[in-house]
């Protein structure tokens, strides 16, 4: 018996980590991703060997094309079909405001956040036609649907990152490959610490928010790693081209509607128009 194959980037620590250790102990067969092989080493030395299933660390800096083509290359020929992609990977990029931001640092962050993701949906959707059911799952996150100041370059990559998964969802539909983004709130990780860190370019609110999550928990990755698993397996089937909030959703029920969620805008990314609010002198 053949274990469903996931790929997700950014295993080595904080929400990639969870998921790896999730999915594996679901049954899933792994090949996990991040720039230092030996953190993947040394996070996945506890896991219990399971026969049927295999596991595959790869070292690959998401800020090299290159190295995601040769990667993406060297699994193609050594799979026949992959049933789930997750771009996990991100980076919090410059903190400040724009005029203070170093460029570099601000397309690194659309790098690794927005192109790589890109890059990797390209190289592997041969791959993913092979699987019976596939899925692409694209993590989302702050400022992706609203301003967020003193973060551009993360919430610009987000954002796109959001309108790219609904294109391809489309573009992808008769293939049978569900795409989606999902928004797993704000998780206490090595990120969120780099807003302690800069407290006069983050800004008082995001200061304020991050000390929260650090006091009270923050999000819960087990919801995330739920949710995805959700979406991979047979329950989630027909949903694709939404980007789905972990903690405000309702997305359990959501099987109960696909018809209604394929013929609406709902939990997508749109302009908002006078019409919308009632409001009546800003519409033709």
């Amino acid at each position: 018996m053949n274990s469903p194959l996931a790929l997700i980037t950014g295993a080595s620590r904080g929400l990639g980590a969870h998921l790896a250790c999730r999915f594996w102990y679901a049954g899933w067969s792994l090949i996990l991703v991040a720039r230092d092989k030996k953190a993947l080493v040394d996070k996945c030395a506890s896991f219990e060997n399971r026969s049927f299933q295999t596991l595959e660390l790869v070292s690959c800096d998401l800020a090299s094309n290159d190295q995601i083509k040769n990667f993406s290359c060297s699994m193609k020929e050594k799979y026949q079909s992959l049933d789930l992609l997750v771009n996990n990977a991100a980076i919090q990029g410059p903190i400040g405001s724009l005029q203070q931001n170093d460029f570099d640092e601000w397309i690194e962050a659309l790098q690794i956040n927005l192109l790589a993701p890109v890059l990797l949906c390209k190289e592997l959707i041969p791959l993913l036609n092979q699987a019976l059911n596939p899925s692409i799952i694209n993590l989302s996150g702050g400022g992706a649907t609203g301003p967020r100041p003193g973060f551009s370059s993360y919430s610009s990559s987000k954002a796109a990152l959001v309108r790219f998964s609904e294109t391809i969802a489309n573009e992808l539909r008769p293939q049978n490959i569900n795409v989606n983004c999902i928004a797993p709130g704000a998780l206490k990780t090595n990120m969120l610490e780099k807003i302690l860190a800069s407290p006069l370019n983050a800004g008082e609110r995001e200061l304020e928010l991050a000390n929260k999550v650090f006091t009270d928990g923050g999000a819960c990755m087990d919801r995330v790693a739920d949710l995805i698993l959700f979406l991979a397996g047979n329950a989630g089937r027909g949903i694709t081209g939404k980007l789905i909030s972990v903690t405000w959703d309702n997305w359990e029920e959501w099987p109960n509607h696909i018809s209604e969620l394929d013929n609406t805008d709902l939990f997508t990314l749109r302009r908002i128009v006078g019409r919308d609010r009632n409001i009546d002198w800003g519409d033709r």
